[in-house]
């Protein structure tokens, strides 16, 4: 029987990951001391690889596809199928970045300032290029973690750290002074793999099901009925994802409409729909749009 072997990212991606692909219909279960997952597909097989490694593992073929970060397919200068972006997080939807921070009461102000200065960070490969092709001398060392608190102690003179509020960078009396790199959760595949017409067509199933769940956060459905004469108001006051569906009730004079809008609107949308003359609203959770 074919398999396809799928790394699931070890650490802060590793619970959004397993809830992603929960939403998308495949139950991972396993416990903190096993990385070998189990999944409720026979045709594929899990392991639990650490995001940073990730990349190298899916490029040598150990692995078929895996989630990993686009940052770390840069450092790693990994040769490898980038199958679609997945930009989600352990926190929110947002696109993380990396970013050159000092201490607040640092006299650097740009990276020009970094001349002659110490950096530590994980990213060490990228921020070596990154400065090297822009002519600024800087010594990068890496970072075995705690790595704000290198330069809150004056350590280092900088760091070079993923972040997507900002929020524990500014929390440590630190500022951000210039963005190296977003970066974003990405599905990649080994070559060989997506050459292979089985594994292929499997890739691309998990694709669609992936995609198709994160395009279902933070998105309901409504449905909603409504009198002929009311239908052009309600119409002209409901966002839609695309363009709502409108059908002839049993009654000649009424209509059912049904959309898809954000989550975040609806408690002051349904008010708005009921002056227009909706009624019968029902909001109902969303697995996935496609």
């Amino acid at each position: 029987m074919n398999t396809l072997r799928l790394g699931i990212p070890k650490g802060s991606l590793e619970a959004s990951t397993v809830d992603l692909f929960k939403r998308a219909g495949w139950r991972i279960t396993y416990d903190s001391r096993n990385y070998f997952p189990d999944i409720d597909d026979e045709e594929i097989t899990c392991i639990l690889v650490r995001a940073q490694e990730m990349s190298r593992y899916v490029e040598e073929g150990i692995l078929d596809l895996g989630l990993t970060g686009r940052d770390w397919i840069v450092e790693n200068d990994s040769d490898v199928v980038t199958v679609t972006d997945l930009i989600y997080s352990k926190v929110s939807a947002r696109q993380s970045r990396w970013v050159l921070v000092v201490r607040q009461d640092s006299e650097i102000q740009s990276i020009a300032d970094m001349r002659g200065k110490r950096i530590s960070t994980e990213l060490v490969n990228f921020t070596k290029n990154y400065f090297r092709e822009r002519g600024i001398d800087v010594h990068v060392e890496f970072s075995w973690g705690a790595t704000e608190a290198k330069v809150v102690e004056g350590l280092v003179d900088a760091i070079v750290e993923v972040t997507e509020t900002g929020s524990t960078i500014r929390a440590n009396k630190l500022k951000i002074i210039h963005e190296l790199m977003k970066t974003n959760t990405q599905l990649i595949a080994n070559r060989l793999a997506w050459e292979d017409p089985w594994k292929r067509q499997k890739i691309d199933q998990i694709k669609t099901l992936l995609t198709g769940s994160l395009q279902a956060m933070g998105k309901v459905g409504l449905k909603l009925n409504v009198a002929k004469e009311n239908l052009g108001r309600v119409i002209l006051v409901l966002p839609s994802l695309k363009a709502p569906t409108i059908s002839s009730l049993y009654s000649e004079e009424w209509y059912a409409v049904e959309t898809i809008v954000d989550s975040a609107i609806v408690r002051d949308l349904i008010p708005i729909l009921q002056e227009a003359g909706a009624e019968g609203i029902i909001e109902y959770a969303l697995n996935k749009v496609i």
